[in-house]
């Protein structure tokens, strides 16, 4: 069977994954003066048709020359698996040219092998195994000291990981500095040749990390609508960080679990969980470039959250989210339970010989028993200890987690669980854009969708949930980390009963009775789900109707008033550095350079809003972008980048832990106005 796929520039989802260290290969084995015509090339590449046959895409170069990707379950995991028919194959640029357009597979197994067989050997793979045929040069074997299990060793340092250290290190800087149009396809080779060594030398965390950056700087040059500048600089940081702290640890000798941390590991280990009483929360749309599929949270009778997952690869962008939308109705893989991921988020299931990884994956072994169970409303115990606490806590339990490698996050430690009144969709915000705003407890609170593909429901039920001003709400959310509080909605349920108003002291008498007292209360809006909803909805598998919501005629609804703005003070200017930051990713150290002279208004600005240390942290930075070295005849003499990485480094981590401090404020104050 023949599937002809148009590829469109700027677009590569619709081509197969390939594995990191097959575009290190592949590209390494250009000569020089092929490798500076690999960005055009893989640009004409990219607008070339495609057509797929099984498991083998084929694209016509020209007339004469065909190339041909062998992908075995959508992944180009050898380089033998890349074949051109030119005269300069396998030397070709052709070659190079259709790794480069290929999106990078991201090392997630398939939901068929992310599970082990067998409970005593519960571990899934994070990182795939060295694919076959790779070249010394693409990728280098660490010496037979280097730790090679999966376990992180709690000791120093060796040779091969210090090696792997520095190189990773010395790339990633020069990244920076070039900035995302100065990586291209050569740059972000070598990027992903130290991201494969250091996986060989053990070091798993920083290669996923240095993986991450290439794939969102390939999104951000492409313009792909998924990419985000803030995803790109928190991935510099976090990888800069991470090897920066591997270089001090190796310059000091250190040994001990900080090290291992930094390490990170190949493979998610599950540990036995016994006996467990599960109930549905809900279930979440998950979409990547790469994959697509559904991740199902339950908690247990103890409060603990435990996910599932169904998420397969794709090879085509269209097909992406309804394959996300399918896999609710997939059954849940856990023993022998016949129940969709939809129907368990309104169900429970008692488990037997139950497995947990340390970030709250279920395992799926042959000696797991399921079967369904009744559920709980989430205004029953034990969902509802989820929302008993406070919401401030909330928020600094979620910042804390998200500092936390992923290997060692608890589950649900991003997530809020928050009652609110829905307050209309109003201007909100330095931009003034409209925003659903919502009243938990005082604090205003933004509320986005979790995820803006349109083939997902999360935008269309959050329009319609803007038509009800007044409406109460029991939601589960991320927290979107900003200056104002801002939540991404993920599924909302009915909240708990009015209670019964407690008896206020007043000046009338018993006797005496006031006109208002047998007025009517005004109706107010509130969901109308069927009863197979059970009174909750995800918000990105289920679209809402208006049906759904029981709406008072509109001369009845009381009129709302605008929220404030919000209790940001104006004169806060963590812009000032933060968009110093953004620029020296986008634009690399040159043009962070040219903007030496205007950054002294902003230094001020800083001082007198009392952030000096970020004052003094702007204007290292500034200082190591034009401090480069020049040969006698005056031209820059190319460096490491060393200090200048250092230097964005630091500023980059100070406006990260002023931004978190900043949203937790944020959340911990409320509006009296709001108060009901």
């Amino acid at each position: 069977m023949t599937e002809g796929v148009q590829g469109v520039a700027g677009s590569r989802v619709q081509w197969p994954a390939v594995r990191p260290e097959v575009v290190a290969e592949v590209v390494a084995g250009l000569s020089a003066r092929l490798q500076k015509r690999l960005d055009g090339a893989a640009a004409k590449l990219a607008e070339r048709p495609v057509e797929r046959t099984g498991e083998d895409w084929r694209i016509a170069v020209d007339e004469e020359t065909e190339l041909v990707l062998h992908a075995p379950g959508g992944v180009v995991a050898a380089s033998d698996d890349v074949r051109c028919g030119c005269l300069l194959a396998p030397a070709c640029v052709h070659r190079a040219a259709a790794v480069t357009v290929c999106p990078l597979a991201d090392g997630e197994p398939s939901a068929e092998q992310a599970e082990p067989a067998e409970p005593a050997d519960q571990a899934e793979p994070a990182e795939p195994a060295v694919a076959a045929g790779e070249s010394p040069a693409a990728a280098p074997v660490p010496s037979p000291g280097a730790p090679q299990g999966d376990a992180p060793v709690a000791g120093t340092l060796g040779a091969a990981e210090r090696a792997a250290v520095d190189q990773l290190h010395r790339v990633a800087s020069a990244a920076l500095a070039a900035g995302v149009g100065g990586t291209g396809a050569v740059l972000q080779a070598e990027l992903l040749r130290a991201a494969h060594r250091a996986r060989l030398a053990g070091l798993h965390r920083p290669a996923a990390a240095a993986v991450a950056v290439v794939t969102r700087i390939r999104a951000a040059r492409s313009g792909e609508p998924d990419h985000r500048l803030a995803d790109l600089v928190a991935g510099l940081r976090e990888l800069l960080g991470l090897s920066t702290a591997l270089s001090a640890a190796a310059a000091a000798d250190t040994a001990g679990p900080g090290v291992a941390a930094l390490r990170g590991t190949a493979r998610q280990v599950y540990t036995a969980a016994g006996g467990l009483r599960l109930y549905g929360l809900f279930s979440e749309p998950v979409l990547t470039a790469t994959h697509a599929g559904v991740l199902t949270w339950a908690v247990d009778a103890g409060g603990g959250l435990h996910t599932m997952a169904e998420i397969m690869p794709h090879t085509d962008a269209a097909a992406a989210a309804p394959q996300a939308v399918g896999a609710g109705n997939r059954a849940v893989r856990l023993g022998d339970a016949m129940l969709s991921h939809r129907e368990f988020t309104r169900a429970g299931l008692a488990v037997q010989g139950a497995t947990r990884s340390a970030a709250g994956r279920l395992g799926a072994g042959a000696s797991v028993r399921a079967v369904r169970a009744a559920g709980a409303a989430w205004t029953a115990e034990p969902a509802a200890r989820l929302w008993a606490e406070p919401p401030a806590a909330q928020v600094a339990r979620a910042l804390g987690a998200a500092a936390l490698p992923p290997e060692v996050r608890p589950a649900g430690g991003e997530l809020l669980f928050l009652d609110v009144t829905l307050l209309g969709a109003v201007p909100y915000g330095p931009g003034g854009e409209p925003r659903l705003l919502a009243d938990c407890g005082g604090v205003v609170v933004a509320l986005r969708a979790a995820h803006d593909h349109p083939g997902l429901a999360h935008r269309g039920n959050l329009a319609l949930l803007a038509t009800a001003p007044g409406l109460r709400l029991r939601v589960i959310g991320r927290l979107e980390r900003s200056a104002r509080p801002e939540l991404r909605l993920l599924a909302i349920g009915e909240p708990p009963s009015a209670r019964p108003t407690e008896a206020r002291p007043t000046d009338v008498q018993p006797t005496e009775a006031r006109p208002t007292d047998t007025q009517p209360h005004p109706p107010v809006p509130a969901l109308a789900l069927p009863a197979d909803r059970a009174g909750r909805v995800n918000l990105g598998l289920e679209r809402l109707q208006t049906a759904d919501l029981a709406l008072p005629p509109r001369d009845a609804a009381p009129p709302l008033t605008a929220p404030p703005a919000g209790p940001l003070p104006p004169a806060t200017p963590v812009h000032l550095l933060s968009r110093r930051v953004e620029q020296a990713v986008t634009g690399g150290r040159a043009v962070l350079a040219l903007g030496t002279a205007a950054a002294r208004g902003d230094r001020a600005r800083l001082r007198s809003a009392g952030l000096a240390t970020g004052a003094s942290l702007l204007e290292g930075l500034l200082a190591t972008a034009v401090d480069q070295p020049r040969d006698v005849f005056g031209r820059v003499v190319a460096d490491d980048h060393g200090a200048f990485a250092a230097a964005w480094l630091a500023a980059a981590w100070y406006e990260e832990e002023l931004a978190s401090a900043l949203c937790a404020t944020a959340w911990s104050e409320e509006v009296p106005s709001n108060r009901s």
